[in-house]
């Protein structure tokens, strides 16, 4: 009988995306801890595992060792000494292979940076992020690893703070360099319809693991009454939840309780009107700016793109709606809030006419062959923004690029749905979307390539549906880690 063809596999690539050289340094192979527990895999093991399986400070004699414990004993079978330097936001191309997944076999990989050293094991235990290990106490940096197997592709980052990532950027960079994580439907995470919900956890957790772009649809309680400030979190003209109406006061009481513990950072809302009532952009904009609004430290409402600076501790507004007239008149006449009025429906690319907000949005995917069109959409949008070269006060550029002098907000929609296709609801397009950016942005976002443009790399603001599902918050990471090449050249390596 004639055996399974051998498909080959590409050395080993590795992308550093932080804003300091690192140097591979030590290579070994070892039986991986899925094996070690078979009977081929035993004679991998040292002495040192029997007596792990009989610590006292097991919790049962008859315990096995969990893996990252076997791992950290297992025998090396190779051991090699290198030295593969990888510039700050370089990549290479090594002649190294990977570890083969048939084979059972785990591939360390350890680095150093200024004398500190940091372990790898590849492939990893889940296809999720993984720390590296610092081998020495109390480390100067912290590095978080994406693998991606079928590719043999590392993409390394800071370890950056999701909870508060926005402080270590000057206050003079203007939102729109930014790379923003977002959510689409934000508060959207209750039993709901099944293209209603869009999210998988609270718009709380959402903030602390680094999302800082909101999108609100609200519905007016009382449009007709002034005094009246309730606003129904709605999506299209259903309720966000099944169990009764969900405000948005307290939502923003949410949003005003994170930025008060965490004052570097800042969270741009998108708003819009949406509901079945019969009230009116006009109406909407007087309960914003008489209701909420109103205190300038906690609400940014001018009708330009800010700086950081300008940002921190507030909600920046992007208006999807209309103004009363009185609202029209505010800033010598430019209105009130960035304006994002009006684009173009179920777009695969289009700018607002203010010139403040360049979108992607297109959502009707009737079929879930479609997803791959929406994919190849969003990475489109991801060129755009990467492409854009900020012009920083404090930093001599040449040749900063923008569209028509300035740079926009890139809104780049992950989001998409058809209610009457099971494979194409909210949740089953992100499953197959949100790992498909992951991997464009680990292995293609502002890499050199045929009629590609190479800029900041920005990532503009991308709207995710269902990130933080089960853990996973891979694509908010990345998007984050985007922002290297904006704090390489504001603060230098």
């Amino acid at each position: 009988m004639s055996g399974l063809p051998v498909i080959a596999i590409e050395p080993l690539t590795i992308r550093n995306l932080t804003s300091t050289p690192i140097e591979l340094k030590l290579l070994e192979r070892f039986q991986a801890a899925a094996a070690i527990d078979s009977a081929v895999g035993i004679s991998y093991i040292t002495k040192n595992i029997t007596s792990l399986w009989r610590s006292p400070a097991s919790t049962s004699s008859s315990a096995p060792p969990t893996p990252t414990q076997l791992a950290e004993h297992a025998d090396a079978f190779t051991h090699e000494n290198v030295s593969i330097r990888i510039d700050a936001l370089a990549t290479v191309k090594t002649d190294i292979q990977p570890a083969k997944l048939s084979s059972r076999e785990t591939l360390r990989l350890t680095f150093e940076n200024n004398g500190e050293r940091y372990r790898l094991d590849t492939p990893c235990l889940t296809y999720k992020s993984t720390v590296l290990t610092p081998l020495t106490p109390n480390p100067h940096f912290n590095y978080t690893a994406i693998y991606l197997p079928e590719y043999s592709h590392l993409t390394l980052f800071s370890s950056a703070n999701l909870q508060a990532w926005m402080r270590e950027l000057k206050d003079e960079t203007p939102i729109s360099a930014l790379s923003i994580p977002g959510t689409h439907n934000s508060p959207a995470y209750y039993r709901a319809l099944p293209s209603v919900r869009c999210q998988a956890v609270s718009p709380q957790t959402q903030l602390e693991n680094g999302v800082r772009f909101f999108d609100i649809r609200v519905q007016p309680e009382s449009p007709q009454d002034p005094s009246h400030n309730g606003l129904f979190l709605v999506h299209s003209v259903f309720p966000i939840a099944l169990t009764g109406g969900k405000y948005f006061h307290d939502l923003v009481n949410h949003i005003y309780d994170f930025l008060d513990k965490n004052p570097s950072e800042t969270v741009v809302m998108s708003l819009k009107r949406e509901g079945a009532g019969n009230s009116t952009d006009a109406q909407l904009s007087r309960i914003l700016s008489d209701h909420y609004a109103v205190d300038t430290n906690r609400w940014y409402t001018t009708p330009r793109i800010p700086t950081l600076g300008e940002a921190r501790r507030k909600i920046v507004l992007i208006r999807r709606f209309g103004l009363d007239e009185s609202l029209k008149k505010e800033w010598n006449g430019a209105g009130w809030g960035i304006n994002a009025e009006t684009w173009a429906d179920n777009t695969p690319h289009d700018t607002c006419p203010s010139g403040d907000i360049c979108v992607q949005d297109f959502y009707e995917v009737l079929e879930t062959e479609n997803i791959d069109k929406k994919i190849e959409y969003a990475e489109a949008q991801l060129d755009r923004s990467a492409a854009c070269v900020c012009a920083l006060p404090s930093v001599d550029v040449q040749g900063a690029r923008g569209a028509s002098g300035k740079q926009p907000i890139y809104l780049n929609f992950l989001s998409a749905s058809n209610f009457w296709k099971v494979g194409c609801w909210p949740e089953r397009i992100a499953a197959k979307l949100n790992p498909a950016i992951v991997d464009y942005l680990c292995r293609k976002h502002n890499e050199p390539d045929a009629g590609k443009q190479i800029g900041d790399g920005s990532t503009g603001i991308v709207v995710c549906d269902w990130v933080g599902n089960n853990g996973d918050w891979d694509l908010v990471r990345c998007i984050v880690g985007m922002n290297a090449k904006l704090e390489f050249r504001e603060n230098g390596p």
